[in-house]
């Protein structure tokens, strides 16, 4: 295996083992498990979407509700996976300056994911304090979503993944941060 194809497989292991960054072990197995639970909930997002089309059209029986959980839960799976993408370096972005600088300066392309991932954690931590309120209103005054009567769900569980993943993805970026400063002053 070449030096090239080491380098590769090192960036996409974004969890660490236990004995060489414990909190990144910790860190990227949590963000794992949400990301899983997150794509688990995109099939059942497409599963339901179908049941309802069919449904709709050939049962004339359409599913109650299914745009309002449609709505609630892709916001919840973006929050579910966005602590994995920022720890895969797979956020999008448009990444032409850092390719062009990444052959002659690697160590200012780790800087600037650097101030990247601060930037990012700045963003999800003012998220996250904008949102703490609103889980616990939805929380105290059991307010919910869809038509009273005919169906009902309660916003908190949908407010508590946002705020859950927004701590992570501060966790995810600050780590990140560490790591390519780590990067940039060895290089140096």
């Amino acid at each position: 295996m070449s030096e090239e194809d080491t380098s590769e497989l090192q960036e996409d292991r974004f969890v660490p083992s236990l004995s060489e960054s414990p909190y990144g072990a910790v860190l990227g197995s949590f963000s794992a498990a949400m990301s899983a639970v997150g794509t688990a909930g995109i099939g059942a997002l497409m599963l339901l979407i179908v049941l309802d089309v069919i449904g709709r059209n050939f049962l004339d029986a359409p599913i109650t509700g299914v745009s309002e959980i449609a709505a609630r839960s892709v916001v919840a799976i973006v929050f579910l996976q966005v602590p994995a993408a920022i720890l895969q370096l797979r956020l999008t972005r448009a990444d032409f300056l850092v390719r062009r600088l990444q052959k002659s300066s690697p160590k200012t392309v780790a800087w600037l994911e650097a101030l990247f991932c601060l930037a990012g954690a700045i963003v999800f931590a003012l998220i996250l304090w904008a949102s703490w309120p609103k889980l616990l209103s939805a929380w105290q005054t059991a307010e919910f979503f869809g038509v009273q009567g005919v169906w009902t769900i309660p916003t908190w569980p949908f407010r508590g993944i946002t705020i859950l993943g927004c701590a992570l993805a501060v966790l995810a970026a600050l780590y990140r941060a560490r790591e390519e400063i780590r990067s940039a002053r060895s290089a140096a």
